[in-house]
């Protein structure tokens, strides 16, 4: 029993694999489009990545839509497969970057971190203003099927748009987390429980506008079983993100990778981001130290998540994820999924796309 594709519209991945957005510069052009020639969605993570522009410090907004626009172009360079961006809905620029991708021809843009109650309106105005049918597809990331309903209501009542499909993201992946951290580790919060739930949602959706809407898991997928157990569930797809990082590809500094090489099941901890959301991390000095209150505050010339409280943040996450993925842990910290443990070597993406098919095949009920 082999891998089945995701079908998304009228574009369709062979292999039902979504590589999860990472920023700062975690997945750029060359993780997306290596993930893309195997088959998967590859997608490239919007959040600050104008920081790697040497004029950030002068116009902040300029540069990361120019970086956008150009790691899109370099990743059509290099694949003629699927290409995605992951942007938070929580980025002060958020409008911004939601039309460079679309003007840029992403395929799909995913969003989370709070609901994209407007994204469909930015899609419609770029078709309208620039008179042009932009195909981007859309895709709101979730944690509830309460959220889905409520999104997909929205969009209808005031876009006439339905989600083209729903990424279902559980309390075990890497980064922020869409939950209190009471329910992090509760069971009544696992992937398991809430993935029914919004495809039941999904299907209400497919019956009122005639065509499918997938639905796609992320959060602690790991093994082509993990993949096997979430179609069963009724996802048509999965998204994954801690695997893809120590691969050749990821655009991560090599000590970034080796960080996740080394962690051990024990080294994952929950942070308070400055964004205000909790979030997964390899435990370090730098996280320790700013537990302790240990960090000094900074001057903020960014401003690049509305949430943050930069008055009270002992540091800037925009910087410190930077830092580390320069391969700088000292200064900075990484983000990291439920299973980094159980990465025990750099591989290259066709190795971990190939092992998925395997693992899946091998699940196979006898």
């Amino acid at each position: 029993m082999t891998l089945p594709s995701l079908k998304i519209g009228d574009l369709t991945a062979t292999m039902p694999v979504v590589q999860g957005g990472m920023g700062v510069g975690i997945s750029l052009s060359g993780l997306a489009s290596a993930v893309a020639n195997e088959g998967g969605i590859g997608v490239i993570a919007a959040a600050m990545i104008g920081l790697l522009d040497k004029d950030v410090t002068k116009d902040p907004l300029a540069a990361n839509l120019r970086a956008l626009n150009r790691e899109i172009l370099k990743a059509r360079e290099k694949t003629q497969g699927l290409i995605g961006v992951n942007i938070m809905v929580a980025l002060t620029h958020f409008s911004q970057l939601v039309r460079t991708a679309i003007e840029s021809r992403a395929d799909f843009i995913f969003s989370g971190a709070g609901l994209p109650t407007d994204l469909p309106k930015h899609l419609l105005e770029a078709c309208e203003q620039k008179k042009e049918d932009f195909k981007t597809k859309l895709v709101p990331i979730v944690s509830s099927a309460r959220a889905a309903s409520i999104l997909a209501r929205k969009w209808m009542r005031n876009f006439n748009y339905t989600p083209d499909a729903f990424v279902v993201e559980g309390p075990k992946a890497g980064g922020h987390l869409g939950f209190k951290e009471e329910e992090i580790t509760n069971p009544s919060f696992s992937l398991e429980q809430i993935v029914p739930p919004i495809v039941d949602v999904a299907k209400e959706l497919e019956d009122k506008c005639g065509r499918a809407v997938p639905v796609i898991a992320g959060g602690g997928i790991f093994t082509g079983a993990d993949i096997r157990r979430m179609l069963e569930l009724g996802a048509s797809g999965v998204q994954m993100a801690t695997r893809f990082v120590a691969t050749e590809e990821c655009d991560a500094n090599i000590r970034f990778k080796e960080a996740y090489v080394k962690a051990k099941p024990e080294d994952v901890t929950i942070i308070h981001s400055p964004v205000g959301m909790p979030g997964r991390a390899i435990d370090n000095e730098f996280i320790e130290a700013s537990r302790k209150g240990l960090k000094k505050p900074f001057r903020c010339i960014y401003h690049c998540v509305k949430t943050c409280n930069r008055e009270k943040t002992p540091y800037c996450i925009a910087l410190a994820l930077l830092s580390a993925m320069r391969g700088n842990l000292k200064t900075g910290f990484a983000f990291c999924g439920t299973n980094v443990g159980r990465i025990d070597r750099i591989s290259t993406v066709h190795e971990v796309m190939e092992s998925l098919r395997r693992e899946y095949e091998e699940s196979a009920p006898k």
